[in-house]
């Protein structure tokens, strides 16, 4: 295995460690004393300084000015947000983006996706479905109806959707086929009734009454949906192993100073152990993420479809982000739980990404029936 990263992909981080360099993780209040959402909005002058680095266009190709890199750059670069918990919709954007980019027409991408890049357009996806349990694309119909599509139903924990100018909600078609729909936010029958994430950040049940849509705005390609799908996942692993690593990084800092008898508590083995087996976890995280970001990337046929490396990421960063979390407030004690210290913050954002992603044992069945259906050469 060769785990280098290109000179670009490196360059990448680099810029995104520079506009992430101002950004702490307590410029909200905190999740713990807010009663509802932390903020209305996204931060805005961070998404500018991104905009300002090209770091929106990083995934564009260059006839939209971009930089035309892979998933796998998007993923480096979330793996830097999540450091600072950055109030972003970074995944998303550039997601739906990539997704329009590969699978939509030639006018709606070069409608949308120049002004992604220089942070005009910002974009979200409704991938939870009507409860969050159940596959999104079965939450809303989409009906053709002559030069139009019809569609109606309800998506739940839309992120960032009162601030997104689009929301790609996919629907399906009633022939056993999902297509992906560009919903503008203000537009005739779109509704949206705020909910408040773990983290504390402002999502919305999004609700489309007969919502009539151009053809160019539904992209009824073959496995649109599903590759903005595992590429949204596959993001979102990168975001638990981005914060996994900060929070580690805290703990063995607070450790190395926290004297007990005399001598630094990282020194004693019990907390040694507790901590090594973390890294190990990050480490696993680490690799599962890679595996997944670079069959999205490249294309490249395995033993399994993609969706296998996507439900092992998840299967780790799922279990592995709350492992860490966990064992961190373990280890600070007290000063854990202290809203004047940021740890706690860490631990909310942990919770939703664990959320997010579901639990273990789904994934692991899925992984399963993966199995049962593809034989292994």
């Amino acid at each position: 295995m060769d785990f280098t990263f290109t000179e670009e992909q490196q360059a990448a981080v680099e810029a995104a460690k520079a506009v992430f360099s101002g950004v702490t993780p307590d410029q909200v209040p905190s999740p713990a004393l807010t009663p509802g959402a932390v903020a209305e909005d996204f931060d805005r002058p961070l998404w500018a300084g991104l905009a300002g680095s090209d770091l929106l266009s990083l995934v564009l190709a260059a006839e939209h000015g971009g930089a035309g890199l892979d998933p796998i750059a998007l993923c480096l670069v979330l793996r830097e947000s999540a450091k600072v918990l950055a109030r972003v919709p970074l995944l998303e954007t550039s997601a739906v983006a990539m997704t329009v980019q590969a699978y939509g027409s030639p006018e709606l991408a070069a409608e949308i996706l120049p002004r992604v890049g220089r942070g005009e357009l910002v974009l979200t996806a409704a991938a939870n479905g009507r409860t969050g349990h159940d596959p999104a694309e079965l939450a809303v119909t989409a009906l053709r109806d002559g030069e139009q599509w019809l569609l109606d139903g309800v998506q739940t924990g839309v992120p960032w959707a009162q601030s997104a100018d689009r929301i790609a909600v996919p629907a399906h078609t009633g022939a056993g086929r999902a297509v992906l729909a560009l919903v503008p936010r203000a537009h005739p029958g779109v509704t949206l009734a705020d909910q408040v994430s773990t983290s504390g950040e402002r999502l919305a049940e999004v609700r489309l009454d007969s919502v009539r849509l151009t053809a160019p705005q539904v992209i009824d390609t073959e496995g649109a949906w599903e590759w903005l799908r595992d590429l949204l996942t596959t993001g979102t692993c990168a975001l638990a192993l981005g914060l996994g690593e900060r929070v580690l990084a805290m703990t063995s800092e607070y450790t190395g100073k926290r004297e007990q008898f005399g001598f630094p508590v990282a020194t004693f083995q019990a907390v040694a152990v507790q901590a090594a087996d973390r890294y190990i976890d990050l480490r696993a995280m680490e690799v599962t993420l890679w595996q997944a970001a670079w069959r999205l990337s490249t294309g490249s046929h395995g033993a399994l479809p993609v969706t296998g490396d996507v439900a092992v990421a998840k299967i780790w960063a799922s279990d592995g982000v709350r492992r860490v979390v966990q064992t961190a407030q373990h280890l600070h004690g007290g000063f854990g739980a202290d809203t004047d210290y940021p740890l706690h913050r860490y631990h909310a954002w942990a919770k939703q990404i664990e959320l997010s992603l579901g639990p273990a044992a789904a994934h692991e069945e899925a992984l399963g029936d993966l199995l049962a259906a593809h034989t292994l050469g």
